[in-house]
């Protein structure tokens, strides 16, 4: 097999589920453990946190707007920087999808996944990774995405399709259920202000709470479609 055989063999979908039965609700439980554990979510959140940056700059290059750098930092925070206009829809519609962001890509990798498309999965999460690599601003926000990278680049060349499927459900479950904790942060925070939800009341003069529901009918429909297709693909459903 020459080299492109072997790097294409990489990137098309298996046939059929690729994962199925109890494997599915251990990957679960793994990923709902990671979340819960403080000690472990501190870790998984930077994950959290580097889709969240990225959903600001992949809306805001679709809407575009120029996509110059992001900065993940320890806190959970992070912020993207995008070149435009400084009211209009691109703004809106870029400040807005971050909170969405991992919730959403979430739930389709996870939908995704158990259907055999690991591999493409994970061939597309690379591509976001080596063009976000060319504009991190910061040591720790390089460390996060090289890291990331590097794990994702050995799954992708050596992990079997049922591995494959495995952590892709895995890190499907914990950008869910981090969008959640991000979000129930962003309800509590002292400064709401200062939050996208405060930033977009000040752009549109919508209040609020408006938006933070918007966000909560996104998360509630991406936990409705990612519950149900781990719940078929477990048996659970009969």
């Amino acid at each position: 097999m020459n080299w492109f055989e072997q790097v294409w063999s990489r990137v098309v979908p298996e046939q059929g589920i690729a994962l199925s039965g109890a494997p599915v609700l251990v990957v679960l439980a793994m990923a709902l453990v990671a979340v819960a554990l403080d000690p472990l979510w501190r870790v998984v959140r930077l994950g959290v946190t580097l889709v969240h940056e990225l959903g600001h700059a992949g809306v805001g290059m679709l809407s575009g707007r120029r996509f110059t750098g992001f900065v993940l930092r320890g806190d959970m925070s992070g912020h993207a920087v995008t070149v435009g206009p400084a009211r209009g829809f691109g703004r809106v519609a870029t400040t807005w999808a971050g909170y969405p962001a991992p919730a959403v890509v979430g739930a389709l990798v996870v939908w995704l996944a158990v259907r055999g498309w690991s591999a493409p999965v994970l061939t597309g999460i690379l591509a976001v990774l080596v063009t976000a690599a060319l504009r991190v601003r910061s040591w720790l926000t390089a460390i996060v995405v090289g890291v990331t990278l590097v794990g994702a680049g050995a799954l992708w060349w050596s992990g079997s399709p049922q591995l494959q499927a495995q952590v892709v459900v895995a890190v499907g479950i914990v950008l869910l259920v981090g969008a959640w904790r991000h979000l129930g942060a962003v309800l509590a925070a002292h400064d709401p202000a200062l939050s996208d939800p405060g930033v977009l009341a000040r752009l549109t003069r919508v209040p609020r709470v408006v938006w933070n529901t918007t966000f909560v009918v996104v998360l509630t429909a991406a936990s409705w479609l990612a519950g149900a297709t781990v719940l078929d693909a477990s048996g659970v459903l009969g």
